[in-house]
């Protein structure tokens, strides 16, 4: 079978999206011819037809995903693709407009959102994956210059992943440090929150995505407030196959994918996310979250394509 991503931002970018196309063509690349079209290449409508694919992934959506649906029957091709962009407009329009032979939903929370739309459209569930030899409580760390325990939240610096709020719960602790880890334009904004309200226990920076474990295993307990249109959130599972203990928004797309490895909580409410840190990080979570982490390993959702694919 001939496999083709396109993934505009692929070179550019180390976000979850990217990542899944890494992973999951590397997987599929064992059994089948796999390529990858970034850049500019990734909109050469000629260069997909003359590639004579199977199946064509778009990731970037919306005119990308437009595109190659009307060129589908000049290509001889089936479309998948993946809602990664969450519960909204750009995957309504994935779904409705751009009429993919099959919508893969990340969670059961939005394959049943996705369904409202798919006019003709197969919607199934696979969740996204992770490395659990990359990520895993044993190897190598780094050393982190702030007071234990270490809370670390890890996503780019933008409104909707509310790193704010953690900031906020943090400084209700006694003890603890807070580490964020992304670059984006609220950078300055959570700063100065920082600084004001954790002084010297606080600290934003950013590392290359290959040493993301060590940064895991070096923490303490990891915590994501983002909103709930968030398509699934990879970081959770980083961080529960590295050992460490959640603390989550309570809604349904986070308790699918946590389960009983971590705590949830309404993170708008600054008093009662301190609680849920302050109890997570009385227990030792390693075992229970490693076993979570374990139903997502990459290996079992490439078998999960890889079943999708061939019955494409």
């Amino acid at each position: 079978m001939r496999i083709l991503f396109l993934s505009r931002y692929q070179n550019a970018f180390e976000r979850g999206a990217e990542n899944f196309v890494t992973e999951l063509s590397k997987r599929l690349s064992k059994n089948h011819t796999v390529d990858i079209f970034s850049d500019s290449n990734a909109d050469q409508l000629s260069k997909v037809i003359r590639g004579r694919y199977d199946i064509v992934i778009p990731i970037n959506g919306r005119v990308q995903s437009l595109k190659i649906s009307l060129a589908r029957p000049i290509g001889q091709y089936k479309i998948l693709i993946t809602g990664h962009s969450g519960q909204g407009w750009d995957d309504i329009w994935n779904i409705a407009i751009a009429k993919p032979d099959i919508f893969v939903a990340l969670t059961d929370y939005l394959a049943n959102w996705a369904r409202k739309w798919a006019w003709g459209t197969r919607v199934i569930k696979i969740p996204n994956g992770v490395d659990l030899m990359k990520f895993s409580p044993q190897g190598e760390k780094i050393r982190i210059d702030l007071p234990r325990p270490v809370i670390l939240s890890v996503g780019a610096l933008v409104w909707y992943k509310y790193h704010d709020r953690v900031i906020d719960a943090v400084s209700k602790l006694e003890q603890g440090s807070l580490l964020i880890v992304g670059k984006g334009i609220k950078k300055n904004e959570l700063e100065k929150k920082g600084r004001t309200l954790l002084g010297h226990r606080f600290k934003i920076t950013n590392f290359k995505y290959e040493d993301m474990p060590k940064v895991y295993r070096s923490c303490d307990l990891f915590t994501l407030p983002s909103w709930s249109r968030e398509a699934f959130g990879i970081v959770y599972l980083e961080a529960m196959a590295s050992g460490l203990g959640v603390v989550a928004p309570d809604d349904p797309p986070r308790r699918e994918i946590i389960g009983d490895a971590g705590i949830f909580v309404d993170v708008s409410d600054s008093y009662k996310y301190a609680q849920a840190i302050e109890i997570v990080l009385k227990s030792d979570w390693q075992k229970k979250t490693r076993l979570q982490a374990q139903k997502f390993s990459w290996e079992k959702i490439a078998s999960q394509y890889e079943r999708v694919l061939r019955d494409l």
